[in-house]
């Protein structure tokens, strides 16, 4: 426990005073008789009453302490750390295109994907990580942040096929690169996961490559999934035909080149391991970081004990100290 203001604690200092004024008015309080002799009185005692007009006294000063450690501010605190760490800013961009559903990896392209994903943000711990997806269109599900449970949360939420139809992996990369910008680490990349080529959104895929080369951002690339057709149903669901996949290597290697980047290849659910234990290599920088503890207010048990030793006294005044004028 600490305290906010502890040159509060001065104050204590007036209980000295109000000790020497208690003494000092015992000795005025009462009427005086000057007699010759006390031997008559040596086997008398002041009896209960004189032990608990102390003891009132007492209880009133402790009251007057709480209050003033009340002052202070006592507080209590979980943690608190600022430390220079290695870290970068990553943002994960990925794909989440119906196609991401067919069952070539285990169980399912998106299931395996989201599984490397979230295991691969908990291994970095200091990093500045965003979360982008991309469909038919690019949306930002997270901003950079070093909050891992938010950032493992968001992409559980993710759902295949909710950006509608196409795989616009321009837009999705360009809307990475701008999340990763925003980040205070030397070190930015984008990691970006598809299963297709390039047929819906505005931006050209190299296009955004180039931005990114400007930026200095550094785009690993992804291609997961076995080349051939995935089974689509209809509208109605009665109806199953197989539609083929084409997965732009060349694209994709063309943008990992151009960034400064890497392409990889991922046929299966181990490659995709391999794939994202490798890029778990990258550089860091450092970066510092702040952990913040959570502060609780512990004034309120002090305020308690001095009311409680304030109505303490005021009975034994009012009760057995009590005097009749």
């Amino acid at each position: 426990m600490t305290l906010l203001h502890p040159w509060l604690l001065l104050l204590l200092l007036i209980d000295l005073p109000l000790i020497y004024l208690y003494v000092a008015g015992r000795r005025t309080a009462n009427p005086t008789l000057t007699i010759s002799t006390m031997r008559s009185f040596k086997t008398r005692s002041g009896g209960y009453k004189g032990v608990l007009m102390h003891l009132a006294f007492i209880l009133k000063l402790l009251a007057i302490d709480c209050v003033i450690v009340a002052l202070c501010r006592p507080q209590t605190h979980d943690s608190l750390s600022n430390s220079a760490i290695e870290g970068t800013d990553i943002v994960l961009a990925l794909d989440i295109s119906a196609s991401m559903e067919t069952p070539d990896m285990t169980p399912t392209r998106f299931d395996a994907a989201l599984k490397m994903a979230s295991d691969f943000v908990e291994k970095r711990d200091h990093d500045n990580m965003g979360l982008v997806a991309f469909a038919g269109e690019s949306l930002t599900f997270m901003p950079l942040t070093t909050d891992r449970p938010s950032m493992l949360n968001a992409i559980s939420h993710l759902q295949p096929g909710s950006l509608g139809n196409g795989t616009a992996i321009g837009d999705g990369l360009v809307s990475a690169i701008n999340r990763v910008l925003g980040g205070k680490a030397v070190s930015k990349s984008v990691i970006l996961l598809t299963d297709g080529s390039n047929n819906a959104g505005e931006v050209d895929p190299l296009t955004a490559a180039q931005i990114a080369k400007q930026k200095n951002v550094r785009v690993y690339t992804i291609a997961v999934g076995k080349p051939g057709s995935v089974p689509v149903s209809s509208f109605y669901g009665n109806v199953t035909t197989n539609v083929p996949i084409e997965i732009d290597e060349e694209t994709l290697t063309k943008i990992a080149d151009a960034t400064d980047g890497k392409f990889f290849r991922a046929r299966d659910t181990q490659a995709l391991q391999q794939v994202f234990d490798e890029i778990d290599k990258l550089e860091r920088s450092k970066i510092n970081v702040d952990n913040f503890r959570r502060t609780d207010e512990q004034y309120m048990p002090w305020v308690t004990a001095a009311a409680i030793l304030y109505l303490l006294q005021l009975v034994l005044r009012l009760t057995l100290l009590r005097r009749i004028p």
